[in-house]
């Protein structure tokens, strides 16, 4: 599967089917390389054990050259990242060079000789290698020259075994089969990831959508609880204050502590609903004083790192980011019985990263969908929410103890206009 694919027509949530293709760009790559490896040996035991009459020294050349160059290409996908996944369906006519010139060399130079026909078998296996693609051109094309490699170096070798022409017909007839299979398997391969990237596609705008929905009415009715019953507590408070003295002391101390109350909770839900703090004083600072209330609650240290974090930057994950730190230290202090936490919040060009681990009793995966099922769905929700912006999110045990959370989640940076709404 070749990752020049990825230059596939655009989708609905075009950089998830560009992932999908980069990722089984990369599983054909190192499938393609496996089956080289196979075909590296395969050549050695033919001629170790089918020893060529003439030219042994060329062939053993021949063969050492191919086994350092496949060698060389494997380190070079390790290594290289996309560029070479994108190039390595050149590598197949390299295979297919070494074997057409290894049947020649031994079926020429001999007037009777087994070991080109064994391994002319071998081009059996260049469409199995060009089946690995996702291109169907590059499969049609890999496969058509290996066919007329097989038909031409049979035909020129046919003299060494006395090898009838219905034989040679019929073994290439044989291969076309294989070649046939092989460009169909790449089809429907193609197929099914496009198919898959449509869906996933379709359901990250979805996420998208409805994060964007559920946002937007958590920042109107936080306005409405601001602008509307939260300034007429304060109005009643303020006109509490102006009776001091002329009614029941006892009666408006009382009203004056349950207006108190109503007060602090509204600005709780209000600050809940849409943090404006992340406008104000910025990502880093506001996980901050999470930490920082978290330690008076749960009485656990929390040491947070925010040095890879300019506190002047405002980006479009800053909402995400911090209701995921907040569940997740919420989380820690209600479930794992922890003594420390650490926060690390840092920026990778574009994307941010997001570590909160604890030294607490730990959660396997098993207990994570034990709590979904029920009913537990806070976790969840700040995963769809991470997954709907195009991140990752990520649970499971430390890495020596405790658990261990990590956010990546790519990022603008936000204008004034959006620091406004």
């Amino acid at each position: 599967m070749n990752g020049s694919s990825v230059r596939t027509e655009r989708l609905p949530g075009g950089p998830d089917l560009e992932r999908i293709l980069r990722e089984h760009a990369y599983r054909g790559a190192y499938l393609q390389l496996t089956v080289r490896g196979a075909l590296v040996l395969f050549i050695a035991l033919t001629l170790i054990f089918v020893p060529p009459m003439n030219d042994a020294g060329w062939c053993f050349a021949i063969l050492g050259a191919y086994a350092l160059w496949s060698a060389a290409v494997a380190l070079w996908i390790r290594k290289g990242g996309t560029g070479p996944v994108t190039m390595i369906w050149l590598g197949l006519f390299v295979d297919l060079a070494v074997l057409a010139t290894l049947t020649l060399l031994t079926g020429l130079a001999a007037e009777q000789s087994w070991t080109a026909d064994i391994l002319s078998n071998g081009l059996f296996v260049i469409p199995v290698l060009a089946c690995t693609q996702l291109r169907t051109d590059v499969c049609v094309g890999v496969v058509a020259c290996t066919i007329g490699v097989f038909f031409v170096s049979s035909w020129a070798t046919m003299t060494s075994n006395s090898e009838p022409w219905p034989s040679i017909l019929l073994s290439t007839m044989a291969l076309v089969g294989v070649g046939a299979g092989a460009i169909g398997l790449t089809r429907i391969q193609r197929s099914r990831v496009l198919t898959i990237g449509h869906l996933v596609g379709h359901r990250t705008s979805l996420l998208a959508e409805l994060m964007g929905l559920e946002q937007r009415e958590r920042t109107e009715l936080s306005e409405q609880l601001h602008d509307g019953a939260l300034q007429y507590v304060l109005a009643a408070r303020m006109d509490l204050d102006e009776l001091v003295g002329s009614a029941e002391p006892v009666a408006l101390a009382r009203a004056g502590k349950a207006l108190g109350e109503a007060t602090t909770l509204l600005r709780s839900s209000v600050s809940e609903l849409h943090p404006t703090v992340l406008v104000h004083v910025g990502l880093a600072r506001a996980i901050g004083d999470l930490a920082r209330s978290a330690q008076g609650r749960g009485g656990v240290v929390v040491d947070v790192d925010t040095s890879g974090w300019n506190d002047e930057l405002r980006t479009s994950a800053d909402d995400v980011l911090f209701g995921a730190t907040r569940e997740l230290l919420g989380n820690v202090v209600k479930h794992a019985g922890a003594h420390n936490v650490r926060i690390e919040l840092a920026r990778l060009d574009h994307r941010a990263v997001l570590v909160v681990s604890d030294d607490g009793r730990g959660i396997s995966a098993d207990r994570i969908a034990e709590r979904r099922a029920a009913g537990h769905i806070g976790l969840l929700s700040h995963e769809l929410r991470v997954v709907a912006a195009g991140g990752s999110f990520s649970v499971g045990p430390g890495e020596e103890s405790g658990t261990l959370a990590r956010v990546e989640i790519p990022f603008q940076i936000a204008t004034a206009t959006d620091r406004d709404r």
